[in-house]
């Protein structure tokens, strides 16, 4: 373990040895660069020699877990792609055509903490954006104000009315809120933060009862806007004056945000960049309106069905597997869904990931099989739809 710097009360009695007798004088000047500096800070040659030592060992350590990291998801993204082309060619995926291994999990020394003080300035710790974020990026860019609901349940029942439009059950819409937003969560409700843990900070930009990302909202608006743009217009044939109005505006600026999009090649990785600019930002303030958030919710669930649809899939998806497909991306959902029930209990989590998901995504370490994931997905479903947020819902449809 790494010492801390030492106090002045253990420091002076040495400093007034060194000074009164000439036989410890030196020179600090004559020491490398990193422990004088460190002894001026307080910090001991012994203290720096000690972090060195475990540094190494920390360096070491990881190198070595990498290596065996990267030789593993390299297995699992060519097992990957050996599926994809069995199910381009119709063949049967077999289970040797998964990595049945667990991923590693690296469980070595922990990084030790530098007794010399850094010189790369503050540290400045780059927040992600929040509501308050996206609903100033819309006025800006678009000037635009999306329509709040008078209350939750409004919302609710707008996002009931959609669901219901567009071939979604109750029981899909609830079980996926409840698992999305733990039960309770409003239409802004972003992930990591709750007014009931001041000082709690976003964890990602997540918005809404299914929890769009910005590069949901983005990838929604340049693949389901005319849909959602029709919506709007056959609203707004119903209605007069200053609502007919203020629709008018909101179909103006849509448009707007879809010529937007359709400045950049229409692919995730592009569409996921523009959600980091202000543009993205402000559109993403689409998923708090009243006329367009639900629609883009209900499309991004609906996505999913039909990517199952498309491929043959023909019984109706529970809600825990289009939650699969939802976490993980359709394809790898879909991977999940058409398993047989056998292979669920054997094929490992790690498969439907990329890295960087699965060492983030503390369920799909804990519960390391399909068929346990699946299970605690159900169970987390059953258990928050008895919530009163999830109940709300249920009663708005």
């Amino acid at each position: 373990m790494s010492h801390s710097t030492r106090s002045l009360a253990v420091m002076a009695p040495v400093v007034l040895l060194l000074a009164a007798s000439p036989a410890y004088a030196f020179d600090s000047t004559k020491l490398p660069a990193g422990v004088a500096n460190a002894m001026a800070q307080g910090a001991s040659p012994q203290a720096v020699a000690e972090y060195r030592r475990k540094l190494a060992e920390y360096q070491e350590a990881r190198a070595a877990f990498d290596q065996e990291a990267s030789a593993y998801w390299d297995a699992i993204s060519e097992k990957r792609k050996i599926r994809n082309a069995k199910r381009r060619e119709r063949q049967q995926i077999k289970l040797n055509d998964y990595v049945l291994e667990q991923a590693p999990l690296y469980d070595g020394p922990k990084r030790p903490v530098n007794p010399e003080p850094e010189d790369t300035g503050p540290r400045v710790r780059k927040d992600l954006p929040v509501v308050a974020d996206f609903l100033a990026a819309a006025r800006e860019q678009f000037e635009f104000v999306p329509q709040r609901p008078a209350s939750e349940m409004e919302f609710k029942r707008a996002y009931a009315r959609a669901a219901l439009q567009a071939g979604l059950t109750r029981d899909i819409a609830v079980r996926v809120y409840s698992f999305e937003t733990g039960g309770n969560g409003g239409h802004d409700m972003q992930s990591g933060l709750s007014s009931s843990r001041p000082g709690s900070r976003a964890i990602s930009t997540a918005v809404g009862y299914n929890q769009l990302l910005t590069a949901n909202t983005t990838t929604l608006v340049a693949e389901q806007g005319p849909q959602i743009l029709k919506v709007l217009t056959d609203k707004a044939s119903t209605l007069s004056g200053t609502q007919r109005k203020a629709m008018d505006h909101k179909i103006a600026v849509f448009k707007r945000m879809q010529a937007t999009v359709r400045t950049v090649p229409q692919n995730w990785s592009a569409l996921e960049k523009l959600g980091t600019t202000p543009q993205g930002w402000a559109m993403h303030a689409l998923v708090l309106d009243m006329d367009i958030g639900p629609q883009l919710q209900v499309h991004k669930l609906l996505t999913s069905v039909n990517f199952a649809r498309a491929r043959g899939f023909d019984r109706p998806l529970s809600a825990a597997e289009l939650e699969m497909m939802n976490l993980t991306g359709d394809g790898n959902g879909f991977d999940m869904v058409t398993m047989p029930l056998a292979m669920r209990e054997q094929v490992p989590t790690a498969n439907f990931f990329q890295r960087g998901g699965y060492e983030r995504n503390p369920v799909a370490i804990r519960h390391n099989t399909v068929a346990k994931l699946l299970a605690v997905t159900n169970a987390r479903m059953d258990s928050n739809s008895n919530l009163p947020g999830a109940k709300e819902l249920a009663a708005a449809f």
